[in-house]
């Protein structure tokens, strides 16, 4: 019979298994004769940036609490994590972030002061060896209390360790918060969900509608690693045998430039890319199918790309596959006209699906006019279209995705908003309902656009998307480099 378990203490939780507790004398030992590091003087290059922004979210809400933490660790395998991200919103109003940190603009009259819980140095302490998780000689070093207020130009810094004593005070004394919640389950557990949490994720969604030109000027930069990324994508499919060949492709050039991809890469070969979040990228490539691959690169400011190209593994479209692809730049050109400070966020997919449907009409696998496929009873385009054509682009690839449909899905484009456009035909293997010869075929051509003052810019506008350049591409980066 078993015997009972005994309950472990936070620090026995912090450990493995196979960790060996370290002897009083070498606890002594590890902890004296370190020599003090400089402390940081810099200031983050856009921290007035970042502070104007915590300004705006302040005089939103005078009087309140506002809480927006980073977010945990979260755990991949065993006592593995993934590699850290901020949560977008934290990045927003602060700039970057480690485990665990969390913002809180404390009410002071009808402003608030900013006050930042961070990790602190751990060294010349037991933790600073000991502890695998948070250990600076595990980890690295963290910028520490003094530091990141520097560095963050927050009001006041104060180290992790106080936040559950804090976050009490603010229950027990019933001041009126709000939490950005979804983000750290061990502080939404301490507070209840209410309206006030939800319309803060609202506020900061639709703050973040509208880009900066630093901001731009990120996602430029995210659509340049992507183009790069894109090519050596290309090189690798000359030989590759597989979509990870390509994954890894691109996710080599998006890691080396930037900070990571800003999701998961769709690489998907002949018939996968009929799937339209296919990330598995098990299968094979075979010469005279396409290949789909929708990736973007992540800058180290956490701002992403989200583009998609379609691409004949030969290096040539197919007559098939070249009338479908064609049909489908046809519909995103289309789009792109529609993208314009006034019009509806839904302009540019109504443009498109009157492109889709009346192609899907001349070729006999819909019948009847454009209006009456496309009427909202109806919408029998979808069945090979499926999805949307834009959705907003920012810190996160479905950026601002908290925001009310008032302001986002049935809103007035305006200037500053960056968003996708993205058409897409999928003829499913086994849908009798197209001719046998497109069956199998998946197309989507995907760029990120920023709304301008009398249009739109294409950020991408510099990745080959035309059938006849995309195979110009290809040749041009096969060909053989000259001694």
């Amino acid at each position: 019979m078993f015997g009972q378990r005994e309950v472990e203490t936070p620090e026995q939780a912090t450990k493995a298994a196979h960790d060996i507790e370290p002897p009083a004398a070498l606890v002594e030992f590890m902890t004296r004769d370190w020599i003090d590091r400089p402390v940081e003087q810099r200031e983050h290059p856009d921290a007035r940036r970042f502070d104007s922004r915590r300004k705006a979210l302040s005089r939103a809400y005078p009087g309140e609490y506002i809480l927006v933490p980073s977010g945990p660790e979260r755990t991949r395998a065993g006592d593995t994590n993934y590699a850290f991200r901020p949560s977008s919103d934290y990045v927003y109003l602060v700039g970057d972030g480690e485990p665990g940190a969390l913002l809180v603009l404390e009410p002071r009259g009808a402003e608030h002061r900013s006050v930042l819980f961070v990790q602190p140095h751990n060294r010349g302490t037991k933790d600073f060896f000991a502890d695998r998780f948070n250990g600076e000689l595990w980890v690295g070093s963290h910028r520490g209390v003094e530091e990141s207020r520097r560095y963050f130009a927050v009001d006041e810094a104060r180290p992790l360790r106080e936040v559950d004593g804090y976050l009490q005070e603010l229950l027990d004394a019933g001041y009126p918060l709000r939490l950005v919640r979804g983000i750290d389950d061990s502080i939404d557990r301490r507070f209840e969900e209410h309206a006030a949490h939800r319309e803060l994720a609202e506020c900061l969604s639709e703050m973040r509608l509208i880009k900066d030109e630093y901001e731009l000027a990120e996602l430029r930069k995210a659509c340049g690693i992507t183009r790069r990324a894109f090519e050596d994508a290309i090189r690798a499919m000359r030989e590759a045998a597989s979509e990870r060949e390509i994954e890894a492709a691109f996710w080599s050039r998006a890691r080396i430039e930037g900070n990571d991809t800003g999701y998961l890469t769709i690489a998907g070969a002949g018939a996968h890319a009929c799937t339209l979040h296919w990330t598995k990228n098990n299968g094979t490539l075979r010469r005279g199918d396409l290949l789909l691959i929708d990736a973007g690169a992540e800058t180290d400011s956490l701002y992403t790309a989200d583009i998609t190209r379609t691409l004949p593994i030969s290096g040539r479209f197919s007559e098939s596959q070249r009338r479908v692809y064609d049909l489908v730049w046809q519909a995103q050109r289309a789009a792109l006209e529609g993208v314009a400070p006034g019009n509806d966020f839904l302009e540019p997919y109504r443009r498109a699906m009157r492109v889709l449907a009346g192609g899907l009409i001349d070729w006999g696998i819909l019948h009847g006019s454009v209006d009456e496929v496309i009427d909202k009873e109806r919408q029998f385009q979808k069945r090979y279209t499926l999805h949307g054509v834009s959705h907003m682009l920012g810190l996160d690839v479905h950026d601002c995705q908290n925001a009310r449909s008032s302001e986002y899905r049935y809103a007035k484009l305006r200037e500053g908003m960056v968003l996708t456009i993205e058409p897409g035909l999928y003829f499913q293997p086994d849908d009798a309902s197209v001719p046998e010869e497109l069956r199998g075929i998946g197309v989507r051509i995907e760029d990120d656009v920023a709304v301008t003052e009398r249009g739109c810019e294409v950020l991408s506008a510099d990745i080959p998307s035309s059938a006849t350049d995309v195979e110009a591409w290809i040749a041009a980066l096969w060909a053989p480099r000259s001694a």
